[in-house]
């Protein structure tokens, strides 16, 4: 038995690129940025900050489409695809992105954000509305 699993919580780095696929296939790619804090030896705390690529597929590729926009807060669920492709000069390049199955909004409804209130998530079991979930805090220790 094996498990490609990932879950993420971040900010979104770009307002999702969406193409129509034929057949009606929505696909959205956006980037994810998530934070590390940690103290160094010399006692200053450091911030790294990784970017990840996500995928959305589909009907959740539409929800994405319409309300996902730079800076939300995001819990993502996907897995992990690797890839490889030759670029114009003839390098090979490799990929690494999340295949995104289930996203929630976070984060609290500033007032100053115009986003409806996200109308498909009265039948849809893949995105709550934000406020749901409480943001993570920088310093929050894990249970693991």
């Amino acid at each position: 038995m094996s498990v490609n699993k990932v879950i993420l919580v971040g900010n979104v780095g770009k307002d999702p690129e969406v193409r129509h696929l034929e057949g009606g296939v929505t696909v959205a790619r956006f980037s994810l940025a998530t934070n590390e804090t940690y103290t160094d030896k010399s006692g200053k705390k450091v911030t790294q900050t990784e970017w990840h690529n996500i995928v959305v597929w589909r009907g959740l590729a539409d929800i994405a489409e319409k309300y996902i926009k730079t800076g939300k807060l995001l819990y993502v669920e996907g897995r992990i695809r690797n890839s490889s492709y030759e670029d114009k000069d003839g390098n090979k390049r490799y990929t690494t992105e999340i295949h995104c199955d289930n996203f929630r909004f976070l984060g609290p409804n500033t007032g100053q954000d115009k986003t409806p209130q996200y109308p498909e998530q009265q039948d849809s079991k893949h995105v709550a509305a934000e406020g749901d979930f409480p943001p993570p805090q920088p310093d929050d220790d894990l249970p693991f």
